[in-house]
């Protein structure tokens, strides 16, 4: 079973984890041509099944750009509540060959009914979600959980800009970022950007950590996949460049889940949770107005 330490994966820069574009499983080569004719040779990401199983139930098959595979199925059991906190997992299996990865536990779990209930939601690759997931949400009130200055967003979106990224390699991908205090430590990419939420809440719960002492920076919209996987993972604060769906906004005021979209240098739209937000930055435009 691979545990993703806090104390050795820390490399020289502030990400304990960040995407890795040198293994060989990211990306890919391909023959192409410019807009002059011109031959060249370009990196595109890759996009492979993996097919998940919890104990000798089969799950899913998730389309995923290929790394940390045994984050991202313990994430994705977290998140479709497969996995409970007190469950123990005994073993995590991978087959690289079989592109297969087995999540074992000391409780006996059948899904079989709970796999029957599905929604198809706007994930890219067609995301979905099983079972009572939606019903959850509903039972969920997320703490106090962190306090978020509004000054540190700028930095921070800088900092996840210009690390060394699969993005900026080869396109084509979206990316979440745990981080607390001013600083993100945590950079996980794939083809999905509810691949990526799930593999940091796969180093949750393998760590043993608590979604509410941190919050989340993700590249890509803010469906209510999105939001309903945060509040799974009790993380109380969800930025985003882009913007949040109307469904994204109502889920996340019913659970108390502050939402801050199109976040573009000093500027941010603040959409629920307001109580989180520190808002420490001089509007320079008012301040002009009023001299």
């Amino acid at each position: 079973m691979t545990l993703y330490d806090l104390k050795t994966m820390r490399g020289n820069d502030d990400f304990l984890i960040r995407p890795d574009l040198d293994s060989g499983l990211t990306t890919s080569v391909v023959e192409g041509v410019d807009s002059f004719g011109n031959p060249l040779n370009i990196p595109v990401v890759e996009e492979r099944p993996l097919t998940l199983f919890l104990n000798n139930r089969e799950i899913v098959t998730l389309m995923t750009v290929g790394d940390y595979p045994d984050l991202l199925g313990v994430g994705y059991l977290v998140n479709q509540n497969m996995l409970l906190d007190d469950d123990v997992i005994t073993d995590i299996e991978y087959d690289e060959e079989l592109e297969v990865v087995v999540v074992r536990t000391e409780r006996v779990t059948n899904y079989e009914e709970k796999l029957k209930r599905k929604v198809l939601t706007s994930g890219c690759g067609m995301g979905t979600v099983f079972g009572d997931i939606m019903d959850k949400i509903d039972d969920v009130i997320l703490g106090e959980g962190v306090k978020v200055r509004a000054s540190w967003i700028e930095p921070l979106l800088k900092t996840v800009k210009t690390t060394p990224s699969l993005y900026r390699k080869a396109g084509s991908i979206h990316g979440c970022v745990l981080c607390k205090d001013d600083k993100p430590f945590i950079y996980m990419e794939d083809v999905g950007r509810h691949n990526a939420l799930d593999k940091i809440a796969g180093y949750l719960y393998l760590n043993k950590l608590n979604g509410n002492d941190y919050y989340m920076y993700t590249t890509g919209r803010m469906t209510s996949e999105m939001v309903m996987k945060a509040v799974s993972m009790k993380v109380s604060v969800l930025i985003s460049r882009s913007g949040s769906t109307h469904w994204g906004v109502e889920l996340a005021r019913k659970a108390g889940l502050t939402l801050i979209s199109r976040a573009r240098g000093k500027r941010f739209i603040a959409l629920s949770g307001l109580e989180r937000i520190v808002f420490d930055l001089i509007d320079q435009d008012q301040t002009q107005a009023a001299e």
